[in-house]
């Protein structure tokens, strides 16, 4: 047994005076083989914590049905930083944000329409509850109070940007307390007084975020909280990256120097990055701070942190090592050694699969009267296709998506006509329909759902209808399309490549020797998703500012690998090159 508490501005484990310095790390965005070598790797820089949030839709994908193995396997990973003498600070939020997809709630909240969301709202308490019921037991025996390395334990997320239930937020204290949560428990909201107001909860202690100005936000957490010790929750030592975006860089300097101000005012600091990883399959979040100003994650989580997405110190992590030690006393920097990186080469992806071919093959039609979406269908992610017929004849009139979510390429007789992205209002589709009608089929992705701010109530497809001119379109067959099991497509070899007509998968075997890290560049692609032996690697995009995709040297086998490719619009050139080295943009 041990307790973390504070008395005054100082923290106390077992009595002994501590400073934290903690770096967040997720265990859902790192293969689980690389746990090990990256929670090393933050004790080699000086770290005494980990901190990770707790992603509630990678454990209750479906409601009632739980995962706690893989990746999910939250126990094994605080078990292990525990056996490397590293204390953990969980964030079991029901919203962690995070540039995770629906800022970590479950999609299938969304399917009752009067659902609330982090608020004082039975319905939604009831599902946190049912959630709490089988997560906190198995944190129990984790906690510090039990013998374990969890020291502290966060209600909510930066709630204050938000709202301000503080019925609600008691609420989740005495959820967890009365699940026997006996540790630390904290807040962390930005050093404003609206955020702070909105935020706090009597009887934990609050914390702020930022990247800068340091003394500005400890002396305002000060006026609020005058006898406690003050700490950074998440240090913002630079930003992750939206599509189109360039790629976020801070120097190592200027990183290193914003950490120095927060140790010498007897902070203790989380540093947010320690180390991103990637937002595998289509886990990535969006931003919305306006009704119309969608901006969608890419799959890269490097986020310019002290390790990279490949999990290798960089410039920044010897930076803060080197402030850390004028506060700590540390010993020689002892890393594990390097991963393996190899550079594969080109492989030519010689087979393809037209998607509308495949629709019955990998879903099952559902016919409405109109388009439903993905959460009213019971679908958290991937795409979904609708298909309807327009009889004519008809003059030329507007076609519209009535609040689209989020892409859709729409095809008349089989043939692409537009591509509408919600983010492009200036794009419009006209056209008349023959006397002989036309035969109308809509493929929508889901680009991730938003995981901050006052817009996250949204729902993903067709949200409101489909018209033609004033009149709406009925009478829809509706293929969802998750994309979790690619078994039923039916390849076909091809010869010389033609211009792609719709979407389509292709299929490549890679063969290799010893499996190690590698990154698949995709020169001459436009847009889509890739899978290796059926895992879902994430998107690319030619937009940018990713190039490369790291994959984990634990995805590959020794011999025989299964690359397959959706993509969206077409390609140049059906190959692909693994690469030894990252190309972020």
């Amino acid at each position: 047994m041990a307790t973390f508490h504070f008395s005054g501005p100082t923290f106390y484990y077992n009595d002994q005076p501590t400073r934290i310095i903690s770096g967040a790390i997720h265990y859902f965005r790192i293969v689980p083989e690389y746990w090990r070598d990256r929670l090393l790797k933050l004790k080699a820089c000086g770290c005494n914590t980990v901190e990770t949030y707790v992603a509630w839709n990678l454990h209750e994908p479906q409601k009632g049905e739980f995962c706690f193995e893989g990746m999910a396997d939250i126990v094994r990973f605080i078990e292990l930083a525990g056996e490397l003498g590293l204390h953990v600070m969980v964030r079991p939020s029901p919203y962690i944000c995070a540039e995770w997809e629906f800022g970590g709630m479950p999609s299938w909240l969304l399917a009752d329409p009067g659902m609330r969301l982090r608020c004082y709202h039975p319905p939604f308490l009831e599902h946190v509850d049912a959630y709490y019921d089988v997560l906190l037991p198995k944190l129990k025996p984790l906690l510090c109070t039990n013998g374990g390395p969890i020291i502290a334990m966060q209600i909510e997320n930066e709630y204050g940007s938000y709202g301000n239930d503080k019925r609600y937020l008691n609420h989740l204290k005495e959820s967890m307390t009365s699940r026997g949560m006996d540790v630390l428990l904290f807040t962390s909201d930005g050093a404003e007084d609206s955020m702070l107001q909105g935020g706090m909860v009597p009887g934990a202690l609050a914390t702020v975020n930022f990247g800068s100005r340091t003394k500005e936000a400890f002396d305002k957490l000060r006026e609020y909280q005058p006898d406690a010790p003050v700490m950074c929750m998440e240090y913002w030592d630079e930003w992750f990256d939206h599509w189109s975006d360039e790629h976020h860089t801070r120097s190592a300097g200027d990183a290193a120097h914003v950490l120095d101000e927060i140790l010498s005012e007897n902070g203790s600091v989380n540093f947010y990055m320690f180390h991103g990883g990637t937002n595998f399959g289509f886990y990535n979040g969006a931003n919305a701070h306006t009704v119309d100003g969608y901006e969608p994650t890419i799959t890269s989580y490097d986020y310019d942190a002290p390790l990279n997405e490949a999990g290798e110190p960089t410039e920044k992590y010897f930076a803060i090592r080197e402030v850390i030690s004028k506060y700590v006393e540390l010993g020689p920097c002892e890393l594990p050694a390097p991963i393996p990186k190899r550079a594969y080469g080109r492989l030519e992806l010689k087979e393809l699969a037209p998607l509308s071919a495949q629709l019955d093959a990998i879903s099952t039609p559902i016919h409405s009267a109109y388009p439903e979406t993905m959460e009213m269908l019971g679908q958290d992610y991937g795409f979904i296709h609708y298909n309807t017929f327009i009889t004519g004849p008809r003059p030329k009139d507007e076609f519209v998506i009535q609040n689209l979510r989020d892409r859709a390429q729409v095809f008349l007789n089989g043939k692409l006509a537009a591509t509408l992205d919600r983010r492009d209002s200036e794009t419009k589709l006209e056209f008349d329909v023959p006397s002989e009608g036309l035969q109308v089929s809509i493929l929508v992705e889901n680009m991730g759902r938003i995981n901050y701010g006052p817009f996250m109530r949204e729902y993903k497809g067709i949200t409101e209808g489909v018209r033609f001119g004033r009149q709406f379109l009925s009478e829809w067959t509706t293929y969802m399309l998750p994309l979790t099991d690619l078994t039923g497509l039916k390849f076909e070899d091809f010869g010389a490549l033609s211009e792609q007509s719709e979407p389509s998968f292709y299929r490549g075997t890679l063969t290799v020797v010893e499996p190690c890290d590698t990154f698949l560049s995709f020169d001459g692609w436009t847009k889509g998703v890739v899978f290796i032996n059926g895992y879902n690697l994430g998107r690319y995009w030619n937009l940018g500012p990713q190039k490369t995709m790291y994959v984990p040297g634990p995805l590959l086998k020794q011999g025989a690998n299964e690359i397959i490719i959706l993509e969206l619009h077409g390609t140049s050139d059906a190959a692909v090159t693994f690469l030894d080295q990252p190309d972020l943009g």
